[in-house]
């Protein structure tokens, strides 16, 4: 079979799940049972936040494994969506508490859409507050395919004390820390389990005439069959296998693990699901780009068809070295990575994230998840204008790790603004430039890029007459200056007629006026005014372009601040995104923000969710995210686009202070 060395059967599994639901635990507990020695936090009650992909190598009954541990914050929901797109098998981690079912919904989603196969593991059972029952229909109401429970929790007084397989009809007592031990199935849950049972027949039967013909025979199937309708249903998101456990005590882990070894498509299953052609050159595919200190570069990768050698040239540059993450955080140099593996590439110059790379010098293009768009912008400074270079180095290659992270340089404030997914995304980068580039920096809210306009016309004029010995400086200009529709930019006209201003001075006058024009009364650049050379002066020897720009400029000042000056506010379209028990409180959130709600409706594709569209001033854009996500379990999200330059409630106030 392709992808299959020395019977090793490469697959790839990926962990995802809401923050806190204990994937990262689950990574550990996972490769602890297969033999190998993760690198655990000192607490593991005080894990931090996991912020990007953790990759592990292990193996399993002699399968080589890859685990990818992925972010659970919507801030970093990128690197899991990168995941998916590589792996042959998803694993849903969650709580058993039903009021958190709804965290799960966007996942369930996204592994529907995508077409990977996929199964919930619910974890934390020894927490169990309620029933795997109400959190198994919670679930249900966001899951597309049926899910099957295929354990049944034994409860002793107050507490999970073990499970019953349904296939296999075992009862296994959870010992902490080590393997289940076989027991007999309590007399008392005799008939929840054929109960249980019957419902995960019915399910599995809907796709199979025979297993249904026993079924209305009365027949009971056999477990073979059930494991074989399993994996079949699985692999074509008919169905979704359900596990629990506590990744933390090592319950239900091993279980988990034969699940996965059964259920899991081979590699060549899954190329053939994406449309990749398994015969062919070498290919693999990057989905993560990270720097690694002495290492250099490294591209993370799924080999999609045939062997990578290390020091092969792919797509004409010269791979420098293949790795495993056999404990999920050292490298260990190996020879070479064959169809099914997940590796990290070194040095792969000039490749970027989401590109395939060959050993034929190029490479089909395969599909790639986007990048969502930014949420929360961050201005950053260094505090010591000699690392202005450095930094510049550091945003590039930050941004070729992360495809979320944006870097601009705004030309109205000047500002160097990153945007990003959130606001702790955005710290995590500047806590990565400190601490892998010796960076110090300070971060602000980035300014508001005001304009001005006027609401009057006026008739100004400028004189410049200095004599400084020699010849003076002469020039004498009559504007008028009136206001144009929004949008329509600045203008110059010139109606000078008898000569007053020689034809040669004029353009002076137009580049003078528009120079002013970039700093009106408020410190803010004017738009939407058109500025009119009506008449002047000049002297035959005295008069310069120079002379009549400063008379220009002179006249502008005075002009603007007589023009009933106003500060115009960028207002931007704004749709917010929200399971609909919230669309209330998104609402609230953009009135109290001086947002006018423009109207809502179901959003596309997405059943039960709203979207919410408003035009928000920029000034009150900058924490909505952070307010948005903790009034809807962090689901919330929007996108917004420049709409239009409105005056500000606020315009007459700084006028006055002004």
């Amino acid at each position: 079979m392709s992808g299959t060395k020395n019977g090793r059967r490469p697959r790839s599994v990926a962990l995802v799940g809401p923050y806190s639901s204990g994937k990262s635990t689950l990574f550990d507990a996972l490769m602890e049972a297969a033999g190998a020695s993760p690198k655990r936090p000192a607490d593991p009650r005080n894990r931090p936040m996991t912020t990007e992909i953790r990759l592990g190598h292990c193996e399993y009954l002699g399968d080589a494994w890859s685990i990818l541990d992925c972010p659970g914050s919507i801030e970093f929901a990128h690197e899991t969506d990168a995941a998916l797109a590589m792996v042959d098998i998803a694993v849903v981690v969650c709580e058993p508490v039903p009021s958190r079912a709804l965290t799960v919904a966007p996942l369930l989603k996204k592994l529907a859409d995508e077409g990977v196969p996929h199964m919930v593991f619910i974890n934390k059972i020894d927490t169990l507050e309620g029933s795997v029952s109400d959190t198994l229909a919670a679930l249900q109401s966001y899951a597309r395919s049926p899910l099957v429970l295929r354990q049944v929790p034994i409860i002793e007084g107050n507490k999970v004390s073990g499970y019953v397989d349904l296939m296999s009809e075992r009862a296994y007592r959870y010992r902490k820390g080590q393997p289940s031990e076989l027991m007999q199935i309590p007399a008392s849950m005799l008939a929840e389990e054929q109960e249980a049972l019957g419902k995960l027949v019915e399910v599995l039967a809907d796709h199979d005439d025979a297993l249904l013909e026993k079924v209305l025979e009365d027949m009971k199937p056999t477990p073979e069959e059930l494991y074989r309708d399993m994996r079949k249903d699985l692999l074509a998101g008919d169905a979704i296998e359900v596990l629990i456990g506590s990744a933390e005590n090592l319950n239900g882990v091993q279980r988990l693990w034969k699940a996965l070894r059964h259920d899991t498509p081979e590699a060549a299953e899954t190329a053939d699901r994406k449309g990749i052609h398994t015969d062919g050159p070498p290919l693999a595919q990057v989905f993560k780009t990270a720097y690694a200190g002495h290492t250099g570069k490294l591209s993370y990768a799924r080999v999609w068809r045939g062997e990578i050698k290390d020091g092969a040239t792919l797509n004409a540059t010269r791979l420098g070295g293949i790795y495993h993450m056999n404990n999920g955080a050292d490298l260990t140099k190996v020879p070479d990575a064959s169809a099914g593996d997940v590796v990290a590439l070194g040095r792969l110059d000039g490749v970027v994230t989401g590109a395939a790379v060959s050993t034929n010098g190029s490479a089909e293009a395969l599909s790639f998840p986007p990048s969502p768009p930014p949420v929360y912008s961050m201005a950053v400074h260094t505090t010591d204008r000699k690392d202005d270079v450095k930094l510049f180095g550091a945003l590039q290659k930050l941004t070729e790790e992360d495809g979320t992270l944006t870097v601009t340089h705004d030309p109205d404030t000047g500002e160097m603004v990153l945007r990003g997914q959130g606001e702790m995304h955005l710290l995590t980068t500047v806590e990565h430039m400190a601490k892998s580039f010796g960076l110090k920096l300070r971060t602000d809210k980035p300014q508001v890029a005001y304009k001005e306009t006027i609401r009057a016309a006026v008739h100004e004029h400028g004189r410049l007459k200095r004599q400084t010995g020699g010849h003076g400086q002469f020039a004498d200009v009559k504007i008028d200056i009136a206001p144009r529709p929004r949008g329509a930019g600045f203008e110059f006209i010139d109606k000078v007629v008898g000569g007053s201003v020689p034809r040669n001075f004029i353009p002076a006058v137009g580049e003078a006026a528009e120079e002013a024009a970039k700093k009106g009364p408020f410190g803010y650049p004017v738009v939407d005014i058109s500025v009119t050379l009506v008449d002047g002066g000049f002297h035959s020897v005295d008069s310069s372009d120079m002379a009549f720009k400063t008379a220009t400029h002179i006249a502008m000042k005075d002009g603007l601040a007589k023009a009933d000056p106003v500060l115009l506010e960028p207002v931007d379209h704004v749709t917010i995104s929200v399971p609909n028990e919230f669309t209330a409180r998104a609402q609230r959130l953009l009135t109290g923000r001086r947002g006018q709600i423009l109207g809502f409706a179901e959003r596309d594709g997405w059943p039960g969710w709203d979207d919410v569209q408003a035009l928000v001033p920029e000034a009150e854009m900058h924490d909505l995210i952070i307010e948005l996500r903790s009034q809807t379990l962090g689901l919330g999200t929007y996108r917004q686009r420049f709409d239009h330059l409105a005056e500000s409630r606020g315009g007459e106030l700084r006028r006055g202070a002004a």
